[in-house]
């Protein structure tokens, strides 16, 4: 299969690795739209343009099924992404949502995406007497995008985000932006033992397999090895050094235009 997925940076990197573990021997299309990062302060209008520009561009790209690695635009324009792309939609928001046991949960995420509740509408429509706390965590992003993840400086801010979950007493922990697991050894340092962190990528990617397993007879041809392309809006230059960073590969980074209709530029 030929599956697409995009981030605004790096933190699609969690998410792809997640899928890739769960589902080798797929082609795999990532765009990272850095010229525009971050996503997580933009206004609802500015989210919904870029998500009919991204979709836009990967309905050129001939892919399978489509993965928001964003939560951000998850929350936003979720419905821009599903009427503009005519293959299975895989969100991280809704698969989150429905795997939530505990009755306390706490949720990071980015300004945008608390401001529009989404985590607590998803999770309320499937477990209505949860008590869900959101924490806005604007500093995160570009800190993670600049490898500031070992400083004292993180670690403050983290501490910072997290005492007013903790003060309500959370039994979970949701990492509601794509960039947040990759702090996870942090956050798992702060964290009472009790407190179960949770990962989207892991319920996206298992919803991922199950429509593939389901799909097996459409794709027979099986890949022997994963196949990587990766596409940014600015930055080129750097971007291979971070892939290869987290995700161990080196690859070719292609510069796009969202502008021009899925033509690299």
């Amino acid at each position: 299969m030929r599956i697409g997925l995009f981030d605004s940076g790096i933190g699609g990197f969690s998410v792809l690795k997640k899928v890739i573990e769960l589902c080798p021997d797929n082609s795999f299309i990532y765009l990272a739209d850095t010229a525009r990062l971050p996503y997580g302060v933009k206004t609802n209008n500015e989210i919904k343009k870029i998500a009919e520009e991204i979709s836009s561009w990967f309905s050129y790209q001939k892919i399978d099924a489509f993965l928001v690695a964003c939560n951000t635009t998850n929350a936003i324009a979720l419905d821009v992404l599903k009427n503009n792309l005519d293959v299975p939609v895989f969100d991280l928001i809704g698969s989150a949502a429905s795997t939530i046991k505990e009755s306390r949960v706490g949720v990071l995420a980015t300004p945008s995406t608390v401001k529009n509740k989404a985590y607590t509408n998803a999770i309320l429509d499937i477990k209505p007497k949860t008590f869900v706390i959101e924490q806005p965590c604007p500093d995160f992003v570009p800190m993670i995008e600049m490898d500031n993840i070992n400083s004292d400086e993180i670690t403050d801010v983290a501490n910072g985000y997290l005492q007013p979950l903790l003060k309500q007493k959370i039994h979970s922990l949701i990492l509601g932006c794509s960039h947040y697991p990759l702090i996870t050894p942090l956050l798992t340092e702060i964290l009472p033992s009790g407190v179960k962190l949770i990962d989207p990528a892991e319920a996206l990617s298992l919803k991922l397999k199950l429509f593939m397993d389901s799909k097996t007879s459409n794709f027979s041809k099986r890949r022997k090895s994963v196949d990587l392309k990766f596409y940014v809006t600015s930055n080129l230059e750097n971007f291979p050094n971070k892939a290869k960073h987290w995700l161990d590969v080196f690859p070719e980074v292609n510069l796009v235009s969202l502008q021009k209709k899925g033509w690299v530029s």
